[in-house]
Order: structure tokens, then sequence, then C-alpha cells
């Protein structure tokens, strides 16, 4: 088992770290004074970045990256050669950019762990989190890192859906980005209701608002990173709501607007059966057939060596 070396120690980053640690992994991690403190004393080893990253090269270790997109370029500039590197940041495309221009010399796959809650920091992380998640993991080349990665995707109890930035980026805006905006805009809509319809606010309004109360940074960092797919995500948005207030103000109708979304909904809760395959890691149409794979909804849920047991619809 490779050692693991986490860098932020967030929901994120320290669930990660437990899951390493609880998968019989030699882990250490780098974080902020108060994430530090806390990680230490649940008796996890947490060093200043410098001596961590210098650690992860000398013992070979897997560096994963697990701070706000702000903070990434910082980190990177002192990032050994040939270090392997993973990330677990929620935007890729600016996260490989900021690698190809700070550590071109790391051994990069990106990664992006579809998991989280509302709370945030060391306290709200958990070895389980992970559980039955989709880990996207972005790759330029078929090589033993991409593996790494892989198996602590596995070890942390995912799944692994592989993608290219561009395509995850897209994706994510609508499915997660989009959320976190429509939230925003929920709760303050809701709120500007006054008492009364805070007081009668129940399941819709709290599964609706439920991610307005993650940190607002934490939120802004992500939105903004990812901000022109997120556009075009928005602009969807607002044209079927546009179309909504029309119908609604015309006819007194929703039937369209409603009847769609319970379509769209029950296509997530349906999803159909998948077909096993197989993808050879050491072929030199690996990542094709990965890119190809994750395009088309496919995911990875096993490794044997260099060969992938993936499903697909």
């Amino acid at each position: 088992m490779r050692d693991v070396c986490v860098v932020g120690l967030g929901l994120i980053g320290g669930s990660v770290l437990r899951a390493a640690k609880a998968a019989g992994r030699t882990v250490w991690g780098a974080a902020q004074a108060e994430d530090a403190a806390k990680a230490e004393a649940d008796g996890f080893t947490v060093l200043r970045l410098d001596e961590a990253l210098e650690r992860a090269r000398r013992e070979d270790a897997l560096v994963v990256l697990a701070v706000p997109l702000p903070a990434v370029p910082d980190v990177l500039r002192k990032v050994r050669p040939g270090t392997r590197l993973t990330d677990v940041t929620s935007v890729k495309g600016p996260v490989a950019d900021a690698v190809h221009r700070y550590a071109p010399e790391a051994r990069f796959v990106g990664g992006h762990p579809m998991a989280g809650t509302s709370r945030s920091g060391w306290d709200a992380s958990r070895a389980d989190l992970f559980q039955n998640a989709a880990w996207v993991v972005t790759a330029e080349q078929s090589d033993d890192v991409l593996i790494d990665v892989i198996t602590l995707a596995f070890d942390a109890g995912a799944h692994v859906v592989p993608t290219t930035p561009e395509e995850h980026d897209a994706a994510v805006a609508r499915i997660s980005h989009l959320p976190h905006v429509l939230a925003a805009v929920l709760a303050a809509v809701g709120a500007d209701g006054g008492p009364l319809a805070l007081a009668l606010a129940a399941g819709s309004f709290g599964d609706g608002t439920r991610v307005a109360g993650s940190r607002p940074e934490l939120v802004r960092a992500m939105c903004e990173g990812n901000r022109d797919a997120l556009l075009g995500a928005v602009d969807d948005a607002l044209g079927r709501l546009g179309a909504a207030r029309g119908s609604l103000a015309s006819t007194g109708g929703l039937a369209k607007t409603i009847d769609a979304g319970h379509e769209a909904r029950l296509k997530l809760i349906n999803q159909p059966e998948r077909t096993p395959l197989t993808i050879d890691l050491t072929s030199p149409e690996a990542i094709t057939a990965l890119h190809s794979l994750g395009s088309r909804g496919g995911r990875i849920v096993a490794l044997n060596g260099t060969t992938v047991k993936a499903e697909i619809s």
C-alpha cells in the first residue's frame, strides 16, 4: 500500500486521511492551525507543509491536494519534481492548468470525490464519507499514478468515473455548482417572506436549501472557479424559469415545467442496469477507452493488476 500525504484537512481532505488510514495505509497531513490541532488530537501525524511534501518525496507517497482552489498555486509551488500528485478539488480544468504552470514535473492525475455535507472542517470529516460515491479521475496518460488514484478511491469505498477536465467541469456545473446557486437564491427568497414563512418551512424548503448552509467562502471558490461552465448552466436554468413564469402568467399552468422535472428525477432514481466490460490500462488506447466510458455514464468498479473492471449502461 502506498503511503498517503494529504494537504488540507477539512471535510474532504480529512475524510481522505481517515479513509486511507482505515484501509491500513501510513498517512500524514498538512493543514492550517485549527484543523491541524484537531487532527493531531485524534492521533494523526500533521507536519508543516514543507516537511510533509519532503517526506512524500522521500517515501514516494501519493500527495492529495485538498485545499480550496485559490490556495492551489501556493501549494503547487512547493511540490517536488516527480511527486505522485492528485487532488480532490471540485473543478478540474483550473487545477490541471495550475499544475502545468507551477508543478510541471509532478506526476499528476486529477481527482474529485462526489461526496460532501453542508458542514466543513476536520470535525465534519469521517472515514466512510465516500462509501458508494463516484470518484472522478482525470488522466492524460495511463501509468502507475493513475493506478494509485484508482486504488485510493477503492480503499475509500468509492467507484471511479474517468473523464476529461472539460467534461467534468461542464457536468458538475449542472449537478453540483448550480444547486449551490439555486439553494442560495431559494434560501434568500424564503427568508424575505418574513417570520411566518420561515415558521412554516418544512421538508421541501429544507431539502432545497441544505447546501446554502455551507461556508460561503468555500462555495464561492468552487463556483467562481468554474465560471464559464456555470454561466451556461445558469442560463439554462434562467430560461426554464422564464418559461415557467411565462406559462404561469399567461395560462396559469405549470404542467410542462413540473412534468419535465418529474421525468428527470425518475431518470436519476431509475438508472438502467449496467453491462460489464474490461479495459487494459497498458493498451495504447486505454485513455481514450476510459474517457469514452465516463462520457457514457460508466464507472470502474474493480482493479486487477493493470486491468480494470467497468460497468456501463
